[in-house]
């Protein structure tokens, strides 16, 4: 498949699934997964199990073989992964992975916040149109709606450049999506091309990739395999 690959992942799963999952593993991701609580450990081995079995179909490996660099801010990209560019989030039961070729590409999904504060993080951290944008919403869900759909296309150019997130906080998201920032600031050359992602329940998501694009969201439903 080629273009832009976005893959809805729920991550509460049955034990066996992520028993199954939790062997292609590799060590420093299963030392990870102990540290955590059940239920994250549980989700944690779901969204790493998942991510190496979509990465590694597209590579013609299995998903044990998949092995990961970072680059300097943390960012995951496969070794050996030719063109293919990778990026994935997520936030309690959904996970979102980002496959892209031959361009750099940025994923974040959120859950809502809070309204009270989606509103004081924006009225600190946003350009003064955005906050603006998400106090004047006369309903608090329609607020936290805002704020966080704002948050997930930020997030998304960061993880697009592999940057840091205080590099975009003067950077202005707000627009109907698709949208084409042309002057992404402190974070690189642009443009950048960004789209909000359609994912179910109290959720938002978005997806950056580096350059002008025509492309289209390819929306897939990852399925145990």
């Amino acid at each position: 498949m080629t273009g832009l690959a976005l893959w809805l992942i729920a991550t509460d799963q049955p034990e066996e699934v992520v028993a199954r999952l939790g062997w292609t593993l590799d060590a420093q991701e299963r030392a990870r997964a102990e540290r955590a609580d059940e239920l994250r450990r549980s989700r944690f081995t779901v969204v790493r199990g998942a991510v190496r079995q979509l990465v590694a179909a597209r590579l013609g490996i299995g998903p044990a073989e998949v092995r990961w660099r970072e680059g300097p801010h943390g960012k995951p990209e496969p070794v050996g992964a030719g063109a293919l560019r990778v990026s994935w989030s997520a936030s309690d039961s959904l996970a979102v992975l980002a496959l892209a070729e031959g361009r750099a590409v940025g994923v974040d999904v959120e859950r809502l916040r809070e309204a009270r504060l989606a509103e004081r993080m924006a009225a600190r951290w946003f350009p003064f149109e955005e906050a603006r944008f998400v106090a004047e919403a006369a309903e608090p869900a329609e607020r936290s709606a805002r704020f966080t759909a704002l948050w997930c296309r930020r997030e998304a150019c960061v993880k697009a450049y592999g940057g840091r997130l205080t590099q975009a906080l003067g950077v202005s998201v707000a627009g109907p999506s698709p949208l084409l920032l042309a002057d992404p600031g402190p974070l690189g050359a642009g443009p950048v091309a960004l789209w909000d992602v359609p994912v179910p329940g109290p959720y938002r998501a978005a997806v950056a990739t580096v350059g002008a694009s025509k492309d289209g969201i390819n929306l897939l439903y990852w399925q145990v395999s």
